[in-house]
């Protein structure tokens, strides 16, 4: 399974179950959140760790700008969009 098939099984699983999906969200307020919420994903049975979570959210920001405008560096950064922990509970949020 990799990274976005374990963020989709994790986000399934957040919304059955206000409990983890709260705990998730309130990892944003710790003094490490990202391995906090891999952490919780890893006690709901979903391994991942905070490299791969970043790593992800990195390698698909840059897919994304290599798509667009030629993949050029001038692209403009886009908020959040190589943040696959903020992604993922800002998604989370409107649930």
């Amino acid at each position: 399974m990799d990274v976005g098939e374990i963020l989709e099984a994790l986000k399934e699983k957040a919304v059955a179950d206000k409990n983890l999906r709260d705990r998730l969200i309130a990892t944003r307020a710790m003094q490490n959140p990202v391995t906090e919420f891999c952490k919780i994903s890893c006690e709901a049975g979903l391994l991942i760790s905070a490299m791969d979570l970043i790593n992800y959210g990195e390698e698909s920001y840059t897919a994304m700008r290599r798509s667009t405008n030629g993949g050029g560096e001038n692209s403009p950064l886009l908020a959040w969009e190589d943040d696959a922990y903020e992604m993922f509970l800002a998604e989370l949020e409107v649930l």
